[in-house]
């Protein structure tokens, strides 16, 4: 069948850089890949636990699908929203049918043509493509860095303009957290609008799994938090947490959430039952914290620490330089049945390829030391 050429150049590209993507076939191995953090997706309780939430509210003859505007807004979504901003002590939540759809919605909606977008260089591909949507002017400052993110302030501070200033709570790639006690302080002191993806921190940080900027205190000071469910709470769709201004404001603007349709009742039915969940299983986050503090403690055993990305989130980067060299160890970890996949360029920067281990409550110990004992072996031959 007919091709583009100019397509085929950028495959043949790809593939000569070793950095093809492809489909990963589906294993059983050890799981050090899924975002799954708390076991949520693979909990046969929740799943029969969420169609029962629909039968005993007697929801399931309300279908309807179409967007939340027109056929699509059944009654389940006020009571997850409204259990939802309560759990995070947020005026208001809004659902989305995923975390890229939230971060496309809010910034290609929210910024305005005057306005000023401060965002941290290795910000997610979601936040990057709706600042590109945007029609505000877009800078980025080095990652974590408020020194660098307090010139930027000085120099585009406005009257006459917004500033918003965005950041992730945990980075998908490298695992680490910005200094929110720092952050907040500065973005109130040049009056900016702070908004923080909380993706990766949703079941990982805080008593309850509530994210990071709760557990210090600091989420009243946050304009917008993007709650995505994907990760820690193992089913689909995200939130928008604000004000009801906000709230009405992305009911109105923004374009993915007006021109899609709407989660099934089940699908919001399950985030209901997974945030119940995530108030219930406190022996699951702390078996995920004891991991964490575990696979710390055995990659500084085993002289592993230096390759690693600081990090005390569930994410664990190893920078491994080279496509083809990380490829290789993740695919001879692969054959010794742990699941560790390899990061490569140009998804990372050239020279920052990475494995990246995935944690979560139902790895063993005796999981962790054996796949960090066999990566010393391949690193170190």
């Amino acid at each position: 069948m007919k091709f583009p050429k100019s397509l085929q150049a950028k495959l043949d590209q790809r593939q000569a850089e070793n950095a093809l993507r492809q489909l990963p076939v589906g294993k059983l191995l050890v799981d050090f890949t899924s975002n799954d953090y708390l076991g949520f997706a693979r909990n046969e309780r929740l799943f029969k636990a969420a169609h029962h939430y629909l039968t005993d509210y007697n929801l399931l003859s309300n279908g309807a699908t179409g967007s939340r505007l027109i056929s699509g807004n059944h009654p389940l979504y006020a009571t997850a929203e409204r259990d939802i901003a309560q759990f995070h002590q947020a005026e208001a939540a809004l659902i989305f049918n995923s975390g890229y759809d939230a971060n496309v919605g809010f910034f290609s909606a929210v910024p305005q043509r005057s306005d000023v977008i401060l965002y941290d260089e290795l910000c997610h591909a979601s936040i990057r493509d709706g600042i590109r949507m945007s029609q505000a002017k877009a800078y980025k400052f080095e990652h974590n860095d408020t020194v660098d993110l307090e010139r930027l302030l000085q120099r585009y501070r406005s009257e006459s303009a917004e500033v918003y200033v965005v950041t992730e709570s945990v980075f998908s790639m490298d695992g680490d957290c910005p200094n929110l006690g720092e952050l907040v302080p500065l973005t109130e002191k040049y009056n900016a609008y702070l908004v923080l993806d909380e993706a990766h921190a949703l079941g990982v940080f805080g008593e309850q799994g509530e994210g990071l900027a709760q557990s210090l205190g600091l989420h009243q000071q946050v304009f917008a938090r993007i709650m995505t469910f994907g990760k820690g709470l193992g089913c689909h769709g995200a939130a928008v947490l604000g004000s009801d201004s906000l709230k009405s404001y992305l009911v109105n603007f923004a374009r993915s959430f007006i021109y899609t349709t709407g989660l099934s009742p089940h699908s919001v039915a399950t985030i209901v039952v997974a945030y119940q969940y995530l108030e219930q299983e406190q022996a699951a986050r702390q078996q995920l914290k004891s991991n964490i503090a575990f696979f710390n403690q055995e990659k500084q055993r085993l002289g592993l620490k230096p390759m690693f990305v600081y990090s005390k989130s569930a994410i664990q980067g190893a920078i491994i330089p080279g496509n083809e060299t990380v490829k290789s160890i993740a695919a001879q970890l692969q054959q010794s049945r742990f699941d560790v996949k390899p990061i490569l360029s140009p998804t990372v920067p050239k020279g920052q390829e990475r494995l990246r281990f995935c944690l979560h409550s139902y790895n063993s110990e005796t999981e962790i030391t054996q796949v960090l004992e066999l990566l010393s072996t391949f690193v170190f031959k």
